[in-house]
């Protein structure tokens, strides 16, 4: 018996000396193999790096169109020109031309009526044609401010203001400027379509924008009043403008907001970005000039656009030629 056990536990002591052996053998062979196999993943991810780069596929359950390339492959400047350049420009598009038009009146003064108001309203925009107005104006003013938060409020707005905050503003910013988009494409299409015929460039315009359209109260300009018909030559100006550029922002606006509808590419999404940064910095420098110019610079502008009718004075100092046409044709109309 004592035999046995003896054989047993030589057994086992053999067994459990050839296997920590054939560890420690493993241990050692295997030491190189691990630090080649260290190394093996910097060479792979170099390969695998440039192969993504070079535009390598894979594959995706998905069946959308580019949603078995990896990573994004184009020029990520663009990115940098949205935060570098469009970012302070569209800030320096609304407070710039509002602090400078702010000087303007503190040097210049208003426009005032020379012989003051005469109590005669003359019928000049139908009530649709004020609903529409106020259909792209004031979501306009509502996508320009939450526009700005969204391009460059993170560089401006955030180091100033906690992160709950800025969460909130960012998210509420982002929900207005989707659901305002709709109603200023509706208004941009409908000024653009049915004002554009008293829009039209004409000779008399290049007068006006010689004389400064006569708000320039002192020097050669002052008391100048240019010709002007329905529309002056800085009105036009600003109706081409919008027609242009809200084009531009309205057709971009609609890939950014409904990819899935459109399914740009990558590269069209970029530039539809950046287009869309561009048209807004646009729009918002001649909005700032527009709302100026009819609520403080031009005494008596204002009404217009609240009741659709304008002072006789008014109308015979900034729109003469219109003023004699609706006499002449008898659409002449007073407010009763």
């Amino acid at each position: 018996m004592n035999n046995w056990f003896k054989i047993l536990a030589a057994a086992v002591v053999l067994t459990m000396g050839i296997g920590l052996g054939q560890a420690a053998t493993a241990e050692v062979a295997a030491a190189p193999a691990v630090q080649a196999a260290a190394e093996l993943p910097q060479a792979s991810d170099a390969t695998l790096w440039a192969e993504l780069k070079d535009g390598a596929t894979g594959y995706t359950t998905s069946t959308s169109e580019f949603h078995n390339q990896p990573i994004n492959t184009y020029d990520l400047r663009v990115l940098e020109l949205r935060s570098d350049l469009l970012a302070p420009a569209l800030m320096a598009a609304l407070f710039g031309m509002i602090l400078i038009f702010a000087l303007f009146i503190m040097v210049n003064g208003i426009s005032k009526l020379h012989h003051g108001f005469s109590g005669k309203l003359v019928y000049r925009w139908s009530k649709l044609d004020v609903s529409i107005h106020w259909l792209g104006a004031i979501p306009c003013l509502l996508l320009i401010i939450t526009g700005l938060i969204l391009l460059a409020g993170r560089f401006f707005f955030q180091p100033f203001v906690g992160e709950g905050v800025w969460a909130g503003m960012v998210y509420a910013a982002k929900q207005v400027h989707d659901v305002v988009a709709i109603p200023f494409m509706i208004g941009w299409a409908l000024m653009t379509l049915m004002w554009a015929k008293n829009q039209l460039p004409k000779m008399y315009d290049v007068k006006w924008f010689m004389v400064m359209g006569g708000y320039i109260n002192f020097g050669p300009f002052k008391n100048q009043h240019p010709d002007a018909g329905f529309a002056n030559a800085g009105e036009k100006m600003w109706f081409w403008t919008f027609a242009l550029f809200g084009l531009v922002i309205s057709a971009s606006g609609m890939l950014l907001l409904f990819p899935n509808l459109f399914e740009p590419s990558r590269t069209l999404s970029l530039i539809a970005l950046i287009l869309h940064g561009i048209s807004a910095i646009i729009i918002c420098a001649f909005s700032v000039v527009h709302i100026f110019m009819a609520t403080v610079m031009s005494e008596g502008g204002m009404e217009c656009m609240v009741s659709g009718y304008c002072d006789e004075n008014w109308a015979t100092q900034h729109h003469n030629l219109w003023f004699d046409e609706i006499k002449a044709n008898g659409s002449l109309k007073y407010k009763e």
